[in-house]
């Protein structure tokens, strides 16, 4: 049996895969880093409120057989460029610090289409910076899934991504663009966990084909 170890759970793919978890016999105990409560409860699920500003306070606690990391936010949310880099490289670069540190063997990555340390584009380079940072870690396998836009419900509606969904769904059809087609977090929760039993050594990197040949579903 495993213990499966999350960060993200109330965003929209930390939801889907915390229930997923949950609901997952290979795995028997969930331990979620959260800033605000998810209101679930189980007897497998352990979770820690905690502050990302403090890691000394909670990192010991990051122990087990592998990271899942979907922390995010937008820059709407999070009011600048700054503030949505500590939250989407910060905090999930040193949260897989400390995972790694304490011997979690395995951590998978919630990144981005597009993703490059090199883009002129402030989201993809952050992107691209933490899969950059990530993969020098001392993890015996670490996955990277690069799904386009997310699709599903969220806590609060955003017209922006309405619009953003529809714009993608345009795009993806044109061949070269085809890895930013929307792709549901249900989806992308799916491959994250079967991504995760995958016991090939290494580095691998998923893009949107990839996370539905990994959820088993037809992209």
């Amino acid at each position: 049996m495993r213990t499966a170890l999350l960060i993200g759970a109330t965003g929209l793919v930390g939801d889907h895969l915390l229930r997923q978890l949950l609901l997952d016999e290979r795995f028997d105990r969930l331990k979620v880093f959260v800033r605000r409560p998810t209101g679930y409860q189980s007897p497998k699920l352990e979770e820690h409120v905690v502050d990302f500003d403090q890691p000394q306070a909670w990192s010991e606690a990051l122990t087990g057989d592998v990271l899942f990391s979907t922390l995010g936010t937008t820059l709407r949310q999070a009011g600048s460029q700054e503030a949505q880099y500590k939250v989407d490289y910060t905090y999930q670069y040193r949260t897989a610090q400390a995972a790694a540190s304490h011997g979690v063997p395995v951590l998978v990555l919630v990144s981005s289409a597009g993703a490059d340390a090199d883009s002129f584009v402030f989201y993809n380079r952050m992107k691209g910076e933490l899969e950059r940072d990530i993969k020098r870690l001392p993890f015996q396998r670490i996955r990277i899934l690069q799904p386009g836009v997310l699709a599903g419900g969220r806590a609060q509606v955003r017209l922006g991504e309405k619009v953003g969904l529809v714009l993608a769904s345009v795009v993806g059809a044109v061949p070269p663009l085809r890895g930013y087609r929307p792709v549901h977090a249900r989806i992308v929760a799916q491959a994250m966990i079967n991504a995760a039993l995958d016991e090939t050594p290494g580095v691998s990197t998923d893009t949107l084909e990839g996370v539905f040949t990994r959820a088993g579903q037809a992209a």
